[in-house]
């Protein structure tokens, strides 16, 4: 799709682009424009948010989002992350720009999606200071685990360890087991 040229884009120019199914975000002043997400990457998600939500309430650590959802983080930018997790009890009642910064963000690959992904988003989730961002690759079945201090991701394919807090227990995700149940059989 092509969109009017604006340069920089701002936040509000973002805002003001029509509702029609794409995914808009903003990057240091680069608008990112993505179609809706498949079947399958809805699969992952969904399973995702299976593991991580009761986690969540079990251990009170915050509550997991999705998509589509205006994550500010410094005011300027614009995200979207596929699901990203707030610090707290649920926050109904705040505007987007005013959720805390999350404790993870987590971005499922696609074709249209993935030089975002690891590129232009990573960078700006290390920079603004992320805990962790992880890209989850559904072709290869493996996640990506990236914090603000990488210059390498660490590459899971069998289980995942997750402990936001140190004085609670971690979440561990049986990675092969939940891309086997979202996806079938590799």
């Amino acid at each position: 799709m092509v969109m009017p040229h604006v340069d920089p884009w701002t936040r509000e120019d973002v805002l003001a682009l029509p509702d029609d199914g794409n995914r808009y975000e903003l990057f240091d002043g680069e608008l990112l424009v993505t179609p809706s997400p498949a079947p399958r990457h809805q699969a992952v998600v969904s399973f995702l948010i299976g593991q991580i939500s009761p986690y969540l309430r079990a251990q009170n650590l915050g509550f997991i989002y999705t998509s589509p959802g205006d994550l500010s983080l410094d005011g300027n930018q614009l995200a979207q992350p596929d699901l990203f997790v707030i610090p707290g009890p649920t926050i109904g009642n705040l505007r987007w720009e005013d959720l805390p910064t999350p404790t993870l963000v987590i971005e499922v690959l696609s074709p249209a999606t993935a030089r975002y992904d690891r590129q232009i988003k990573r960078r700006w989730y290390q920079r603004t200071g992320i805990p962790e961002y992880w890209i989850v690759d559904p072709d290869a079945r493996v996640v990506e685990r990236w914090r603000p201090e990488d210059a390498r991701p660490e590459v899971l394919d069998q289980s995942l360890a997750w402990q936001p807090q140190s004085d609670r227990e971690a979440l561990v995700m049986d990675l092969a087991g939940l891309f086997t149940e979202a996806l079938g059989p590799a």
